[in-house]
């Protein structure tokens, strides 16, 4: 698909303009009208939270919103201004960017990302996941792409914009949570119990969505704004006996039931399912996508009762999910002597479920699939958000941000497969979109993973990008 096309059917008519032009450094692409000033702030800033191990059970969430607590401070925001909140181990931090309330709506923006990190072991990396290392056009480092990087870009872009006496046409709320990779008690701390912090119009949520690049040439290609997301659910499967002595087998058997119920998970269809979000997905997606797959996404696109189109989609594990709900069998365990008929044996099932479908449903499905022998429980309470609604001024906006670095680049919605603090402000009646501003290939998505990393030249790019976005959003 051309750099220029734009997508058509329900997508609001999209804008793009270019800002400054590009320049060249040493190694990397300067970003266009960011000052080496505010780069190097940038860098400085996610040099340092980088270089603290913000994983679970590590207590050091606190520090990464201390540290930044204080370069808010230190760049003019008013103490007042300044929540940094601790719970449990860990913290949120709350910065509210005081707007002068002559904006059309005049309701906030939060703007939102998560200082923890998943955890790195270092013995297994090539490189000290904890320290920021910059080699080959790289930053290496653990949370580099989730998602400290946006940390670092949004903290750096405020002050900058502080610095030029920018003042907002309505306020922007800073809002970064603290354990999204694990409990999310920090996000649902503040949409239930301070609300009043972080209470806006919609959210723009660095957690979500992003540009991707080529992977033949390298160039932009396209970038997702995500205006929805899946929720995860596990449920665990247990089938119990009266067990006995190996000698003497029975006709039921807990791990031979437990067997037959995973063969009959493993055989569920959940039904297709989709939304503006998706189709605008799979439109942009499939003109770009070769083959069989690339055609049956342009006909799902325009005819999502298209039962062949959907079947070839769903043969591809890259896109099964963003047709349905799946739930597929993680973890396994039973008996527990080698000599014994198994007292009992169980399951874990990991379920993505598609907005508009409920835990309970899943779960009624589950049961009814796996018959009454097999008790099906949930390990957890599933956090399901339904879609955004589609708004042009955020499409706009986020197509004016991309044009200013990289003009041309098709603007894409798009539903994740995975889940976010966005789910618990959608949940809040805060509509959340993902628009994280760093372009990278699939193939270099590492995130969670060994040797996690972002191009440099993208990271400096996204300056230009946040900085145009709030101002095309707040900015008059």
């Amino acid at each position: 698909m051309p750099r220029s096309a734009v997508l058509a059917g329900s997508m609001p008519a999209l804008v793009a303009v270019v800002v400054g032009a590009n320049g060249a450094s040493d190694s990397v692409r300067a970003a266009p009208g960011v000052s080496a000033e505010v780069r190097a702030e940038a860098r400085e800033i996610f040099a340092h939270i980088v270089g603290i191990e913000s994983s679970v059970g590590k207590g050091e969430v606190p520090a990464v919103a201390d540290y930044l607590a204080k370069r808010f401070k230190a760049c003019g925001f008013p103490a007042a201004d300044i929540h940094l909140m601790p719970l449990g181990e860990t913290a949120s931090l709350v910065v509210r960017y005081r707007g002068n309330g002559n904006g059309s709506g005049g309701r906030p923006i939060d703007f939102l990302a998560h200082m923890d990190v998943v955890t790195a072991k270092r013995a297994d990396w090539q490189r000290d996941p904890y320290r920021l290392i910059e080699e080959d056009g790289y930053f290496f480092g653990r949370g580099t792409a989730d998602v400290k990087q946006e940390i670092a870009l949004l903290t750096t872009t405020f002050c900058a914009l502080k610095a030029q006496g920018f003042v907002p046409t309505r306020d922007l709320i800073i809002a970064f949570s603290g354990d999204e990779e694990t409990e999310q008690a920090t996000a649902a701390d503040l949409v239930s119990k301070h609300r009043e912090l972080v209470d806006a119009e919609f959210a723009l949520n660095g957690d979500g969505g992003g540009g991707v690049l080529s992977e033949q040439t390298g160039k932009p290609l396209l970038f997702y704004v995500q205006g929805a997301e899946k929720s995860s659910a596990a449920f665990l499967l247990s089938t119990r006996n009266p067990g006995g002595h190996s000698s003497r087998p029975r006709p039921d058997n807990a791990i031979y039931e437990l067997a037959d119920a995973l063969k009959a998970v493993q055989h569920i269809e959940f039904p297709v399912m989709w939304n503006d979000w998706t189709l605008g997905d799979f439109k942009a997606a499939g003109e770009v996508t070769p083959g069989p797959l690339g055609a049956a996404m342009v006909r799902f696109a325009a005819d999502p009762h298209d039962s062949a189109a959907a079947a070839e989609i769903a043969q591809d594990p890259a896109f099964v999910g963003r047709i349905r709900t799946t739930c597929v069998a993680t973890l396994l365990s039973g008996g527990h002597a080698e000599n014994a008929l198994p007292q009992s044996a169980s399951a874990s099932i990991n379920c993505r479920i598609f907005p508009g479908t409920s835990a309970q449903q899943v779960q009624a499905i589950l049961q009814q699939a796996v018959g009454p022998k097999v008790e099906v429980t949930p390990r957890y309470a599933a956090l399901v958000s339904e879609a955004s609604p589609m708004r042009p001024d955020v499409m706009n906006a986020v197509a004016r941000a991309v044009g200013a670095a990289d003009p041309g680049v098709p603007i894409v919605p798009t539903q994740a497969s995975y889940a976010t603090d966005g789910a618990l402000y959608r949940n809040a009646g805060i509509p959340t979109y993902g628009v994280a501003g760093v372009f990278m290939k699939e193939s270099e998505a590492f995130r969670h993973g060994l040797n996690e990393r972002i191009r440099v030249d993208a990271f400096y790019d996204a300056l230009t990008y946040w900085s145009v976005l709030i101002r095309s959003l707040a900015g008059g």
